[in-house]
């Protein structure tokens, strides 16, 4: 069926709830909006799905979330009746709709005689993700779009190591999916005995298990009362287990207390993205009046954080995602040999679009870098791997997406455990007469200056993953010699798993397969293009090595106007 019979089948239909109902006959005379609730179905990917809220086939509501499960639980039973009696935990953040999606969710579960456990107030990603270990469940399901905009809901699925389902079981789920025509027919038991509460115990363990986490006992003890840290949640989950956890280590911590109330609308700021320094500007004015030290925030599902500090002015500048990366890398790594407890196979994982500095750091401590695609799944599936071989031990994973995770106890980025490490971390450079600002110009004084830089291109409509994803493919077949003052090397194209280099060698590459084009640059600098998996928007990643800040802005100024040239000539 086309949009318009589609749209005629929902409005019709007497399965809908008056709400439903009311909200389609709103669009009545929109052309434009029917086409776009009801021209495609909301695309389930390895990152679930996530999309507007709003009633139709291409929105996040209850219908298609109940949808989403039914596959789910289709999958499940096809693994037998231990799959369905070990269950599936469920968690939801604090934005519209989220814990009545959570609800149906488990409802639609019980109804396939498979077991939910639910939590029963908001927690965030790294909860849940443990959870779903600790509980031996089977999967997990996150009701959250992340940092997205308030319009914005999402759902997440987790196999039963904790990580995001694999691309090979997402697939199967997909099948069942898409063999559900009608949306309206899925029916959830909300009162069912199978219907569990997560244990409280679940929280207990997973804040002590923290607890073990930490390096710098000692520099805490003397620091950590007399820091002055200012805390956001904005508005989402993290705000009782943050807190919490900085509190038992005994870190000194002040919120922004309007920034504290579980607000759907985020009403606060623009985007509830920690990345940007706006999403931070009331615990920046909170730290100017208290004369704070540093400022943290956390997304609404709190698996990014976001760190403000003072310069040597004693302004407060936002670091990046990817200058707390090497920030922490470098002090996880430092502790641990200063301790005499860092493994001699250790190991750091990294997405392939996170600074080229990390490299410099391991190297330097004798540590192996792997590289792996965007999404915090594929270094969960390096921390298994390791498990099960003993070949290496995980230490430290990260991406410039602001998302970070030390430890096991999750398989997913850790806003909750990076903030503890950020704390103890400040402590540690005051204990030895550092700043944090001051230790990332000696990093970049020792390893070289790298400007990292992220841009992302929007688009819009019903074609707007083609219209990327073909942008990208055109570019594989493009000839790029040079971009700025650097010469291409090597093109990677993860889409083939295969790296050309300039005098047309091939070489495979042994990462999993993404739509992704990477130009390696001379020096150590790169760009990379690729399409967001969660949002319609076209990402283009710039890492520039040069001897100073003042270079590499120059540097970037030119690469950043070939690229667009490059996106132009393959647009036409």
């Amino acid at each position: 069926m086309n949009y318009r019979e589609n749209y005629r089948s929902w409005l019709d239909d007497r399965r809908l709830t008056q709400e439903e109902r009311a909200e389609l006959t709103q669009i009545a005379s929109d052309e434009k909006e029917q086409e776009y609730r009801f021209g495609g179905e909301l695309e389930f990917g390895t990152a679930g799905m996530r999309g507007i809220i709003g009633c139709g086939m291409n929105m996040m509501n209850v219908r298609t979330v109940m949808r989403a499960t039914q596959g789910l639980a289709e999958y499940i039973k096809t693994l037998g009746k231990d799959a369905m009696a070990r269950g599936v935990a469920v968690s939801y953040d604090t934005r519209r709709n989220s814990r009545l999606f959570a609800e149906k969710a488990a409802g639609v579960l019980a109804k396939n005689g498979i077991k939910a456990y639910i939590f029963d107030r908001v927690h965030p990603v790294p909860m849940l993700s443990f959870a779903v270990r600790y509980l031996g469940t089977v999967a997990g399901i996150m009701i959250t779009a992340s940092h997205n905009p308030k319009e914005y809901n999402g759902y997440k699925v987790y196999g039963e190591d904790g990580a995001q389902m694999s691309p090979e079981a997402t697939q199967m789920v997909v099948k069942f999916i898409e063999k559900i025509d009608d949306y309206l027919s899925v029916e959830a038991d909300d009162t069912s005995a199978l219907i569990l509460p997560v244990p409280c115990e679940v929280d207990d363990t997973y804040i002590e298990g923290l607890t073990r986490l930490t390096l710098s006992d000692e520099a805490v003890r003397q620091c950590g009362k007399d820091l002055k840290l200012v805390y956001t949640p904005v508005h989402g989950s993290g705000y009782v287990p943050v807190t919490q956890i900085l509190k038992k280590l005994g870190i000194n911590v002040t919120t922004v207390e309007e920034q504290t109330k579980e607000d759907p609308e985020f009403s606060t700021v623009k985007v509830p993205n920690p990345e940007y320094k706006e999403t931070l500007s009331m615990g920046i004015a909170l730290a100017n009046r208290i004369h704070a030290d540093v400022v943290f925030g956390t997304d609404p599902d709190s698996d990014r954080l976001g760190v403000a500090v003072k310069d040597d002015e004693g302004e407060f500048v936002a670091l990046s995602g990817n200058q707390v990366g090497i920030l922490l890398l470098d002090y996880i790594l430092t502790r641990l040999k200063e301790d005499g407890k860092l493994p001699r196979n250790a190991a750091v994982v990294k997405s392939f679009v996170t600074t080229g500095m990390a490299k410099a750091i391991c190297d330097d401590f004798g540590v192996t870098l792997f590289e792996v695609p965007v999404g915090f799944k594929f270094i969960g599936e390096k921390i298994k791997q390791w498990e099960k071989s003993g070949e290496y031990e995980y230490v430290f994973g990260f991406e410039e997406s602001c998302g970070y995770l030390r430890g096991t106890h999750a398989r997913d980025k850790d806003a909750v455990v990076a903030s503890m490490l950020c704390a103890e971390m400040v402590c540690y450079y005051t204990y030895i007469g550092k700043t944090v600002y001051r230790r990332l110009q000696e990093i970049y004084q020792k390893y070289g200056y790298v400007l990292d830089l992220n841009v992302s291109i929007q688009y819009s409509g019903l074609n707007a993953m083609k219209e990327m994803n073909a942008v990208v493919d055109a570019l594989k077949t493009e000839r790029v010699a040079k971009l700025g003052e650097f010469e291409a090397e090597a093109v990677r194209d993860y889409s083939a798993s295969v790296r050309r280099l300039v005098n047309g060698a091939t070489e495979p590459l042994d990462i999993p397969k993404c739509n992704c084009v990477y130009y390696e640059l001379s020096g150590g600098s790169f760009v990379c293009v690729r399409p967001s998996g969660t949002e319609p928007k076209l990402k283009i990643y710039y890492s520039v090595k040069a001897e100073s800040q003042k270079k590499a802005l120059a540097a970037l100024e030119h690469i950043q106007s070939d690229v667009a040239a490059l996106l132009e000539r393959v647009k036409n």
